[in-house]
């Protein structure tokens, strides 16, 4: 029956058989789940009913007595149904004790026919070419409901602009859209961005955008997978290929902590040399983490997977192109040479096969520091004892419960996370976003705690002694969700804030069960499987003030990241690099490429402690070996032992030895189950194109909490920061940006800002900057020139510099530093 709705049942009729179902399911909802399809345009399960298309039109009556307060039977025990004398839209209706309804007579034939008739009377007959077409829920219904021929003159078709650009990313063909407000009702009610709007009346009714940029959300591109027609597309997809061609393999979005399941969907391509190509990136429903939506980064940000300009597509031994036979083995005998002195600094996008048969090479030869980039966050570990609880699903927040979000821009860090606060508050959760600024999520906030960047790290003691009715509020829900941010930390005070929260949770009892616990917006896709594996901030910090003989650094760009790694790296006689790209490379170092998450099955583990498989889906570049292929390479070259010939058998290896991946083998994080809603499947009008989950559920590592374990997370310092006279310097996130494996979607550039930096009104005053000056913000042994934006959006005596938009890397952490007018 249809799940997650409510415990109790009601009896309701439908075409004349008796079910048993969830009371006060909506209608159409229910039929869906029961295999009794109701069709539907406007309709959609993630959003409220409005009753605008008429297409789900059934017959309606019932067999309850109110007075009685039971259903009517007759001797033979069928219902006595009482009809309504006219048609009823099924989107509108939630099931009580007695309904009944038909969906097969005549007259219902009828008017979803008329309605179908209507739709098509000015829809264009360009199905041939439209890039809706074969999987376009208006072209099927047409084919099951609509009439042979049309009855419409030619010359009274309406005619519209084909070719409307939204806004850099979404096209809208005036002319197909059938008015069902999707769109609109989707960036209102789901995302909280209420961008687009009706324009016009009648049949000249049309979409229009009314923000500056326009369409300007990171939701944007969800609207085409739930708009019935061919409307709505994106320019990353536009004439791209036809559905029906397409090869759909599941995966996971590599940019950010929630783990976003996405579909890949390729194609051989002649452009690629006949090899699998991703033509588009499509979401792939698991309501456990990212439900039946994506973040626009997820969507277009794709394409420096196969950015032959940019990436490194043979190994570079000397400073010159090299091949496989001649760097392997020198590799190993450098890595030898070094006497055990070996370390590794691994980022946050490599997946646990890399992370596992990396940490072997490195203390198979001796090492033991085994670094985490980038070192910002010290989450982790206090996720693992009090993170959020085995079985949470954020959509099931509502009335009674709480979040907090502390030190976080969640929108612009992990926007899927953002959405889904966002609609928890909808649904009547109390929502406490802490930051020293102003951030998108104070727009739903039910309050908004400022403080000043130095006391980050006590947020929580400021929140218990300054603000007690909301602690009292937060600490007296039935379910609270803490988010936790290092927006203003150092990695200490990171530390002491996740050590706060954490203790938190464990002395008001919301840990260890569903719907309770901490997240932290660690960076990168597998930040918590960098902790599991041994991999942490901290050894970076070690390694950075202690450089070893040897360094292997797999996937992370510390040059384009940290002002100072190009002094601290010159220390170190033997530099690796496994990476993607052939710049932000040190002129000394080895460089051997590496294959992208789209080019080689692997798995991740994202901030709710989910393990999920991720598979291959576009053809490799160059001689580009998966991460954990080359570490085991190297190491049997070392004298370590056999090579894995597998991501599977890593992924085995891996269950043996680390016991919180105890039960995550490939065929267990391959195991799916039916979700509510039942989208995806070959209706499409029913909840758009986002697709089943063929790939896996994924498999949750419990807390220590969820074990049952005594959890207590120890007290840490403050890890505040003097500004000395100075200006302290705050960098920050931008979901848009240039690091490098976002550069290379070129479709998204316009929307990527130019080098900005907040400055206080108050202290651009004192420094005679203006807005828009262009402005130089030095800081330790590092600058970076930037736009002086004068807007409010810094607190007095702090500068936000945004990370990554600048070709000069900002600090790593908050720290003192100084503006100066250019």
């Amino acid at each position: 029956m249809v799940a997650n709705i409510t415990t109790n049942t009601v009896t309701i009729f439908i075409d004349g058989k008796e079910y048993q179902v969830a009371a006060g399911a909506n209608l159409v909802d229910v039929a869906k789940w029961i295999g009794n399809d109701i069709p539907v345009f406007c309709y959609h399960p993630k959003m409220e009913p409005v009753g605008m298309c008429r297409m789900c039109l059934v017959e309606m009556g019932s067999a309850f007595d109110p007075k009685e307060k039971k259903i009517v039977r007759d001797e033979q025990g069928n219902p006595v149904i009482k009809w309504q004398p006219k048609l009823n839209t099924a989107c509108t209706q939630k099931v009580a004790d007695g309904m009944a309804i038909r969906t097969t007579t005549q007259v219902v034939d009828d008017a979803r026919q008329n309605v179908v008739e209507f739709l098509l009377t000015s829809h264009p007959l360009d199905c041939p070419i439209c890039d809706k077409g074969g999987e376009c829920p208006l072209q099927n219904l047409t084919m099951e409901h609509g009439p042979g021929a049309s009855r419409m003159d030619f010359s009274d078709k309406q005619h519209l602009d084909k070719h409307v650009p939204l806004g850099d990313l979404i096209f809208l063909d005036e002319e197909r859209c059938i008015q069902c407000a999707r769109c609109v009702r989707y960036q209102d009610e789901v995302v909280g961005d209420d961008v687009l709007a009706f324009h016009e009346r009648g049949r000249r009714l049309q979409i229009i955008t009314k923000s500056d940029p326009g369409f300007d959300s990171y939701f944007s591109g969800n609207t085409t997978d739930i708009c019935p027609v061919g409307a709505l597309t994106t320019a990353d997809f536009r004439f791209g290929a036809r559905p029906w061609e397409l090869t759909e393999t599941p995966s996971i979005c590599p940019h950010d902590a929630a783990g976003s399941n996405i579909s890949l969907s390729t194609r051989l391509d002649r452009d690629f040399g006949g090899r699998a190509m991703i033509k588009r990136v499509m979401p792939r429903q698991n309501e456990y983490v990212n439900e039946i939506w994506i973040s626009d980064k997820t969507r277009f940000g794709h394409h420096f997977t196969r950015d032959t300009e940019s990436r490194l597509l043979q190994p570079i031994v000397k400073g010159a192109a090299s091949d496989w036979n001649t760097a392997l083995p020198l590799v190993a005998e450098k890595l030898k040479a070094a006497g055990g002195d070996v370390a590794a600094i691994a980022g946050a996008s490599m997946s646990n096969e890399d992370l596992w048969t990396l940490r072997q090479l490195v203390t198979g030869l001796g090492g033991k520091k085994l670094g985490a980039w980038p070192p910002t966050h010290a989450g982790a570990e206090a996720v693992a004892a009090a993170g959020i609880g085995v079985g949470s699903n954020l959509s099931k927040l509502g009335k009674g419960d709480a979040i907090l979000v502390i030190a976080s821009d969640l929108e612009e860090e992990v926007p899927i996370w953002r959405l889904r606060v966002k609609q928890a508050h909808d649904r009547g959760a109390y929502l406490v976003v802490m930051n020293a600024r102003s951030t998108r999520l104070d727009d739903f906030a039910s309050e908004t705690i400022r403080y000043d960047y130095p006391e980050a790290a006590g947020a929580i003691e400021l929140l218990k002694s300054q603000y007690a009715e909301y602690f009292q509020k937060l600490t007296g829900a039935a379910n609270l969700v803490v988010v936790m941010g290092a927006e203003g930390l150092t990695l200490e005070g990171s530390a002491a804030l996740s050590q706060a929260a954490a203790n938190l949770l464990i002395e008001t009892g919301h840990v260890g069960k569903p719907n309770n616990g901490l997240l932290a917006t660690l960076p990168g896709a597998n930040g918590m499987g960098q902790h599991y594996l041994g991999f942490t901030p901290q050894a970076t910090q070690d390694i950075i003030a202690h450089p070893p003989k040897a360094l292997i650094v797999a996937q992370a760009d510390l040059l384009l990241d940290d002002p100072n790694a190009a002094a601290w790296l010159d220390k170190v006689e033997t530099v690796i690099y496994l990476t993607l790209f052939k710049d932000g490379i040190p002129a000394k170092a080895t460089a051997l490429p590496i294959q992208s998450f789209a080019e080689r099955d692997g798995s991740f583990v994202n901030g709710e402690r989910r393990v999920q498989r991720f598979y291959v889906g576009q053809g490799p570049l160059g001689d580009a070996l998966p991460a954990w292929q080359l570490a085991s390479r190297i190491g049997e070259r070392a004298g370590l032992g056999k090579q894995k010939l597998s991501a599977a058998s890593v992924m085995l290896d891996i269950t043996k030895n680390v016991p919180a991946f105890a039960g995550c083998t490939y065929a267990e994080l391959s195991k799916v189950e039916r979700q509510f809603p039942d989208v995806g499947g070959v209706d499409l009008y029913y909840g758009g194109t986002a697709y089943q989950n063929k790939g896996g559920l994924g498999v949750q590592i419990p807390s220590a909490a969820d074990k049952g374990e005594k959890v207590a997370v120890n007290g840490g310092g403050k890890g505040s920061v003097s500004a000395d006279g100075k200006l302290l310097v705050v960098p920050t996130t931008r979901l848009y940006n240039r690091e490098r494996t976002f550069r290379s979607s070129e479709l998204v550039h316009p929307r990527v800002p130019d080098a900005f930096v907040e400055i206080n009104s108050a202290d651009a005053k004192g420094m005679g900057i203006a807005n828009g000056d262009t402005v130089r913000v030095e800081f330790g042994s590092g600058a970076v020139t930037a736009r002086a934006h004068v807007n409010g959006g810094a607190p007095r005596g702090s500068v936000v510099l945004p990370r990554h938009l600048s070709d000069d890397p900002a600090p790593l952490y908050i720290t003192a530093g100084s503006v100066s007018k250019v």
